[in-house]
């Protein structure tokens, strides 16, 4: 019996033909056809739950679209905590968007707190210095802190601050994704690594944040009062440029 070029189960089958050949070329490539998780194939499987290895972030790509003015405007005028009677500004944040390298400090000071910018007093200019001496601008870098309001009288945060805060902490580090996190002085080493050991034991090796290489160091604060400290806060971020420097 001829069949018609036109004969719909001939055309059925031709499809289903189709489709086959379309199936075994996406299983054999590793690929999932529609994206689906729940049918992935193992090798996806085994990629997304292995050890991260160094400088791999483990931050999932979905936070990519978070927007770091959208997080700024969920913060708002905040009074999450006792913090905020007595301010005048909150510090948020500021730099580069899409950083490679992004400076966590601890709490506004008194410049700070007036400007409404981070590292601006003679801490900040210190932490320029450094930035400039690794080759960069405050404009290439992202500069930020655990607090986003200044302690009375710049005394140390307390847990409950530390609470209210770090969850736009986190949220600004996963939009920002950055390459490298030098975590400046303890409490903000501390708070990112969820470690109580000395900054002096922490510093001069890399750490991990979410699978991001995390270097903490001494705070610019800290070199004011101890000069002999520099040369260690050199040796750290030289190790951060070196790593920046073998991934461009």
């Amino acid at each position: 019996m001829i069949q018609n070029e036109n004969d719909p189960q001939r055309e059925l089958c031709e499809l289903a033909g189709a489709l086959k050949r379309i199936l075994r070329e996406e299983e054999g490539s590793g690929c999932c056809i529609g994206g689906d998780r729940h049918h992935a194939p193992q090798s996806e499987k085994i990629t997304v739950s292995r050890r991260p290895v160094e400088g791999e972030s483990q931050i999932s790509p979905a936070y990519s679209t978070l927007s770091l003015t959208a997080i700024q405007d969920e913060l708002g005028n905040c009074r999450r905590c006792g913090l905020s009677q007595g301010r005048n500004n909150i510090v948020f944040g500021e730099g580069n968007p899409h950083a490679d390298l992004v400076f966590v400090g601890e709490a506004p000071g008194e410049q700070e707190d007036r400007q409404g910018k981070p590292f601006v007093g003679r801490a900040g200019q210190l932490l320029t210095k450094i930035i400039e001496a690794m080759g960069f601008t405050r404009q290439d870098v992202y500069i930020c802190n655990i607090l986003k309001c200044r302690p009375p009288g710049n005394r140390n945060p307390r847990p409950e601050e530390i609470a209210a805060c770090e969850p736009f902490l986190k949220k600004q580090l996963e939009a920002l994704a950055p390459k490298v996190i030098c975590a400046l002085g303890s409490f903000a080493a501390k708070t990112l690594l969820r470690k109580e050991v000395p900054i002096t034991l922490l510093r001069g090796k890399f750490h991990f944040y979410q699978g991001i290489n995390l270097m903490p160091t001494y705070h610019p604060a800290y070199l004011l009062r101890n000069p002999g400290a520099k040369k260690q806060v050199w040796d750290d971020v030289q190790i951060i440029m070196k790593y920046l420097k073998d991934r461009d």
